[in-house]
């Protein structure tokens, strides 16, 4: 392996984790934020993460470079790519059912 490949970077909050501990709920400002209503709860789903599977894959090159060049966060969307193609396929084979 390159040393340009096992470098990693992590990434600092610029969060004040401190300042948000000691605000009170009435500290905060909801100004920019629309209320909910019933109808809204009606419909909201609980969103749950999925588990995340750690592998190695082999990839182009030039694949790999173009998803970096589009920032922060190019294996989550690796991630959507894929599943969105796994749905493509799935979908497409249930409507031939």
């Amino acid at each position: 392996m390159s040393a340009k490949s096992t470098k990693t970077k992590s990434r600092r909050s610029s969060t004040d984790w401190e300042r948000l501990r000691r605000m009170s709920d009435r500290d905060i400002d909801y100004s920019d934020i629309p209320e909910t209503d019933e109808k809204f709860w009606a419909s909201a789903r609980v969103f749950v993460p999925r588990a995340k599977t750690h592998l190695s894959v082999r990839l182009d090159e030039d694949v790999v470079d173009w998803f970096k060049r589009q920032g922060p966060g190019y294996q989550t969307r690796m991630n959507a790519v894929l599943r969105s193609y796994v749905q493509a396929v799935q979908s497409a084979k249930s409507q031939k059912r």
